[in-house]
């Protein structure tokens, strides 16, 4: 292949050493007296396309993205480009807006394709609103692409699915992310996600545990703006709250909230209930649920 590297200009004789006169050679990224071993010159990366194959057949410019699952096609469909100004007639433009419109209904070629662009256009926004790396959108869109082959969506929402393969990946990743959080930047309501993640988990078999509710506690303290000092406190609590069994069947969200409240109150810091019970989507019952598990503890001690 056709070597990009370019070395950088270091003397009126690119040959002889500045120095000493002597014999220059290249080594790695640096040219290099062979005699006095002074460093002449370096070589630099030439940013420009790779005109070179490796197998000597007629060279070709290789370009575009790279393939990627958070597209329906994987990013290897052909688009038809712009022309505009003096070097475009009027005819020849309005003859690409024909043949653009034409393009983009014949590369949809069944309803199965038209599904997956809206749900994986869906799935990148939803990441995109929630500050999500690119691997969990990739994971999502793969996740949403096998629920379709299993015929899942039939009488659901796209929407639900989209939402509720994001929120699935988060699960299995175990990024705090609740469905609350993911509804309200998703076209899909509370109910479509429900519906759309239970289908899946049950069809699909999705590698998920029950949540720590100690993964909201650094994220539900910085909100609030709590400290270091809370957090871990409410940490103990959710440590002594598990010793005890007192933790299975309830939400998580709120059992990080109320050990967030009680350690708030022990450590002197104020905070509501209300914005608690907001932050964490839970109602105020919950919070006080796990709030007199917390007070028979101490009662105990």
């Amino acid at each position: 292949m056709h070597n990009t590297n370019r070395v950088v200009s270091y003397s009126h004789d690119a040959r002889r050493c500045t120095e000493c006169g002597g014999d220059l050679r290249q080594e790695q990224s640096e040219v290099v007296c062979s005699d006095c071993g002074l460093v002449v010159g370096g070589v630099e990366l030439d940013l420009g396309p790779d005109w070179g194959r490796s197998d000597g057949e007629t060279q070709e410019r290789r370009t575009g993205a790279p393939t990627t699952d958070a597209r329906h096609d994987n990013g290897l469909s052909t688009e038809i480009g712009y022309g505009t100004g003096a070097e475009v007639s009027s005819e020849k433009q309005r003859q690409f807006a024909r043949l653009r419109r034409q393009h983009t209904r014949a590369h949809l070629s069944s309803k199965s394709d038209r599904n997956k662009l809206y749900a994986y256009t869906e799935i990148r926004q939803v990441t995109s609103s929630l500050s999500l790396p690119d691997s969990i959108r990739d994971q999502a869109c793969a996740l949403f692409d096998s629920a379709q082959e299993e015929e899942l969506l039939y009488g659901r929402s796209i929407e639900g699915f989209a939402a509720a393969s994001v929120y699935a990946v988060c699960r299995t990743q175990s990024l705090t992310r609740t469905r609350h959080e993911i509804a309200t930047v998703s076209s899909a309501t509370r109910d479509e996600l429900r519906v759309a993640y239970d289908a899946m988990n049950r069809e699909l078999g999705l590698q998920v545990g029950p949540i720590d509710p100690r993964e909201y506690l650094t994220r539900y303290a910085s909100a609030l703006d709590l400290g270091v000092a809370v957090e871990q406190r409410a940490s103990d609590y959710v440590t002594a709250l598990r010793e005890q069994s007192l933790i299975g069947g309830k939400n998580p969200s709120g059992v990080a909230a109320a050990c967030l409240y009680q350690a708030a109150q022990q450590s002197g810091v104020a905070v509501r209930q209300e914005d608690l019970c907001e932050l964490a989507d839970v109602a105020r019952l919950t919070l006080r649920s796990t709030l007199s598990d917390l007070e028979s503890l101490g009662d105990e001690s």
